[in-house]
């Protein structure tokens, strides 16, 4: 058998080649997940009653824009210098670094940034629209919300006019709120910072219920802002003896320059912030503070962190005793108090309490009612629901076919009671009744929905007006949204203030201003959350090279002939602001 010798010639390889560029092989057929950039809210914004863009202010004030970022405060709020001193922060307890390490100190921030544009006199860009309306809006009050419409309404091209009893505007914020905390040339500056947009306000100018009808033809509505400016009754017998005074023209007094020597105890019946700040005055006068309230300390709703300096400076608590009578003992007053015991909760979710035991008797040099307060004269109180009149989340308004529309906002309108929730109110109510002019009365609540930052309640004038934020999402990111693997713990900065020995020799300012180096480090803590910070990780992680690189995530793009979805981007995005949705045919 002959055997066949292999050839000697080799055996052709064939190899496939385009004559063309790659480019052609385009891979986004395979694809049947997308991602996307979708910048989304961030939960300490969804929480702020005055919705602002506190991520973006972050990530402005972590490079040193610091102009910028109290430009985009004002765009929300006009008392970022206010708020940052008095603000309850509610933002804070919402943040999602709280659940890596700690919170973001962002009432510091917006304290600094505030501070520093009044030292530097720095002038915002302009607010104001190019639209001006021809009507006309009265405000009653120049408190937080009666200032903060006339803010929000001026914007809206209105022209405002704002009617004060007082010889000096600021309501509250002037009169009712301790010089410790606030300083009457930091709510100047933020209230000329109002006026500089054209509003006129009248001070001296004490308005009766006839002003509602005066206004008809020369106003095409009212903002009825007055607050709460009547102390409630106790209800028990001596409470007008002589030495019982109320809490709150108590604290206007000392505003007005009367700082009484105060000897001897003190009781002050109450557990609110006109309750807090009626004691921590009487320590700074030389008096000895008893805050005396019928639920635990636990319950009370003034701020915790007021609490907690009032008990550094020597403020004691007696809790659960609820006032009986008042008598007159020689030289002293004579409280008598019943003990309480919690027994449940109430439908509004606060503790109930009854009585348990006798009654003690408890001997003081003064006594001060501080219960809360209520609207001074009935034409400030907002009728019931029904009819022409709409309860918004944040205020009131008459709808009918009469002249002026009547909005009631702030104290009168919101159940917090607080300088946040007055902003609040006056942006919706500014809001609304620009929908009202522009469109009628019709779906008002619904038509308000488009603007609301995350699930709401709360308003975003940004958006309203069809700003950079309005094409942001409304899912709020939670902290299993983001990737943490990218961020290092780091502790939260301290906030520099005053020894409480030094406090209470006066009433200086007791809250310092942080420096520019710890704003910055603080802002830089932040997560960020929703928003896009030019990470560049989609850049680096895609292995199809098919992120296109922009300034934040309206500038960047993704190249969808070479996306296969395959997700790394979405993954990897530390502030989840990508999301990766199904392809859709």
């Amino acid at each position: 058998m002959e055997t066949k010798k292999a050839s000697a010639d080799p055996i052709p390889l064939f190899i496939p080649q385009t004559c063309t560029s790659t480019e052609a092989n385009k891979t986004g057929s395979w694809r049947y997940l997308k991602p996307r950039y979708e910048e989304k809210t961030a939960p300490c914004s969804a929480a702020c009653p005055a919705g602002e863009d506190i991520g973006k202010i972050e990530l402005l004030t972590r490079d040193g824009l610091f102009k910028e970022a109290w430009e985009t405060i004002l765009r929300e709020n006009p008392f970022p210098a206010v708020c940052g001193r008095v603000c309850f922060h509610p933002c804070e307890s919402q943040c999602n670094r709280g659940e890596f390490d700690e919170a973001i100190a962002i009432h510091q921030i917006e304290r600094f940034l505030a501070d520093t544009a009044r030292k530097n006199e720095i002038q915002p860009a302009v607010m104001t629209g190019e639209e001006r309306r021809e009507e006309k809006i009265a405000i009653a009050g120049s408190g937080p919300s009666g200032l903060a419409a006339a803010w929000f309404l001026t914007r809206l091209g209105y022209r405002c006019e704002i009617f004060e009893a007082r010889e000096e505007p600021g309501g509250i914020l002037r009169w009712g709120i301790p010089a410790y905390r606030l300083p009457p040339d930091v709510l100047r500056s933020e209230i000329a910072l109002i006026e500089s947009l054209g509003v006129t306000i009248h001070t001296g100018r004490t308005l009766g219920p006839a002003f509602v009808d005066e206004a008809r033809g020369r106003y095409a509505a009212l903002f009825i802002g007055c607050g709460h400016g009547r102390s409630r009754s106790l209800g028990i017998p001596g409470e007008d003896l002589e030495g019982v005074a109320e809490g709150l023209p108590f604290l206007q007094g000392i505003r007005l320059g009367d700082t009484p020597k105060i000897d001897g105890p003190v009781a002050i019946i109450g557990g609110g912030n006109t309750a807090v700040d009626v004691a921590r005055s009487v320590a700074r006068l030389g008096g000895e503070p008893w805050i005396v309230y019928r639920r635990r300390r636990r319950d009370m709703p003034a701020f915790e962190t007021e609490v907690l300096m009032a008990l550094e400076e020597g403020v004691k608590i007696r809790e659960l005793l609820a006032p009986v009578r008042l008598e007159r003992t020689g030289g002293r007053l004579a409280l008598t108090v019943q003990p309480m015991r919690v027994d449940g909760t109430d439908s509004d979710g606060r503790s109930r309490v009854v009585p348990d035991g006798a009654e003690e008797t408890l001997e003081f040099a003064r006594v001060f009612k501080a219960i809360g307060e209520e609207a001074a004269e009935d034409w400030h109180r907002p009728p019931g629901k029904g009819g022409p009149v709409l309860a918004l989340s944040n205020s009131t308004i008459i709808v009918g076919d009469g002249s002026p529309v009547l909005i009631y906002g702030g104290d009168l309108a919101v159940s917090v009671k607080s300088v946040v929730h007055a902003v609040a109110s006056a942006k919706e109510g500014a809001m609304a009744l620009d929908l009202l002019l522009r469109g009628g009365p019709e779906n008002l609540p619904g038509r308000l929905e488009k603007y609301r930052v995350g699930e709401g309640p709360s308003l975003s004038m940004e958006i309203y007006q069809g700003g950079a934020r309005s094409k942001r999402s409304g899912h709020v990111v939670r902290y299993g949204e983001i990737n943490a693997d990218y961020f290092q713990l780091a502790p939260r900065i301290s906030q520099p203030r005053l020894l409480a020995d030094e406090r209470i020799r006066g009433f200086e300012e007791i809250d310092l201003k942080i420096s520019a180096n710890m704003a910055i480090r603080e802002a830089d803590r932040c997560f960020n959350c929703g928003l896009c910070n030019n990470c560049d990780n989609c850049f680096f992680f895609c292995p199809d090279m098919s992120v296109i690189r922009g300034d934040g995530a309206e500038g960047r793009r993704i190249n969808y002939d070479y996306c296969k979805g395959c997700g790394l981007c979405v993954v990897e995005c530390p502030r989840n602001a990508m999301t990766l949705e199904e392809e859709k045919p």
